[in-house]
């Protein structure tokens, strides 16, 4: 809607172009207004002035009254109704020889009241925010998770069991078993934690909520070993997105056997050749390029301080091929698991890929 001040504003410069010498349908143009819309607002000469916002309307014949919607909004929210749509509720009343209002009218009512979603039972129960662990240094927080590797066969499956640093992104640990079960992972979690020395140092594993990682064994083994718990959303696969992301890189190699291994030995050697190749030759797009172990070792700063310095020399040497700084080289000092939003707004998942 036109306030009159712009639209009188409007006019007198249109009438002020036309007596320039220039076309009407021009001078509407530029003000991105139609000849017609021009016409309307000029009555016998003068500008009209927009009533519509003062004009006083008379309510519709049709209207529930205070009374009337005051029942609609108890028999809706009564113990038999509080459940179930307008839909449900308007001809289950007519079988009964009562009519409130339309369905319609019914939907426009609550929708007024905030009613019309999630009533009684259905009502949407409020989301609980995932689990958040800052890791400032290697071994404080780990992730873990199963996948399937394809077996010689269709339907038979190798279990590869990973237990990952988020800090460093290091593959601290793995096991390929035949099943899965809560044994197989505390002799794993066992292993890790005896071969990365962190017997002293509070240590988080975060999981999902198979029933492996809630297996009494597993629990009671982190309980011995002084590890907290920590397990994803019921439904949520992203809540646990560093081991996820590492599964993905896993199953996409080259040389990945994608047909199958023949036996659960072959998937060993494949595996073992994977972690070595990913802890100690993969850069990591996630730390900045460096090699997992490297960050893992505390090694990633040296070499990040030498990158920084070619570059810097690259700079000095061609200036003019720079328009501002050099590449930021720099790790982050915290690395968070599901991270709040208010916490880091610059996060972004695919940092961890």
């Amino acid at each position: 809607m036109i306030l009159d001040s712009v639209r009188i504003q409007a006019v007198e410069l249109i009438n002020e172009a036309v007596a320039s010498g220039a076309a009407r349908f021009r001078a509407c143009a530029e003000l991105e207004i139609s000849v017609r819309t021009y016409q309307r607002w000029i009555v016998d000469g003068t500008i009209k002035t927009d009533g519509r916002p003062s004009a006083q309307r008379p309510e519709p014949k049709n209207k529930l009254s205070e009374v009337e919607r005051g029942n609609l909004l108890a028999v809706f929210n009564s113990d038999e109704f509080k459940s179930l749509p307008p839909s449900q509720i308007v001809p289950a009343l007519a079988d009964r020889g009562v009519y409130i209002a339309s369905e319609s009218t019914c939907y426009r009512v609550l929708h007024e009241k905030k009613l019309q979603n999630s009533r009684g039972r259905s009502q949407i129960k409020e989301r609980k925010s995932p689990t958040t662990h800052c890791a400032t240094g290697p071994n404080q927080v780990w992730c873990w998770d199963i996948t399937w590797l394809p077996g010689p066969v269709k339907g038979l499956h190798f279990y590869l069991y990973l237990i990952l640093d988020i800090f460093s992104r290091k593959i601290v640990g793995w096991e390929i078993h035949d099943d899965e079960s809560a044994e197989n992972a505390s002799t794993l979690i066992r292993k890790t934690h005896l071969k990365e020395s962190v017997r002293n140092n509070p240590l988080v594993l975060h999981s999902d909520n198979g029933s492996p990682m809630k297996g009494s064994s597993m629990l009671e083994t982190l309980y011995s070993l002084g590890v907290a718990s920590s397990f994803s959303r019921p439904r949520v696969s992203n809540d646990n997105a560093y081991a996820e992301s590492i599964f993905k890189t896993c199953k996409y190699r080259p040389d990945y056997p994608y047909k199958g291994f023949l036996t659960i030995d072959e998937a060993r050697d494949w595996v073992l050749k994977f972690s070595h190749w990913y802890n100690f030759n993969h850069k990591h797009s996630g730390i900045k390029y460096v090699t997992p172990n490297q960050r893992h070792s505390g090694l990633a700063d040296k070499v990040l301080a030498n990158r920084k310095e070619v570059y810097q020399r690259a700079k000095e040497r061609n200036p003019e091929r720079w328009s501002g700084d050099i590449r930021n080289w720099d790790l982050p000092e915290e690395v968070y698991l599901n991270p709040e939003r208010e916490m880091d707004a610059s996060y972004h998942t695919a940092d961890i890929w």
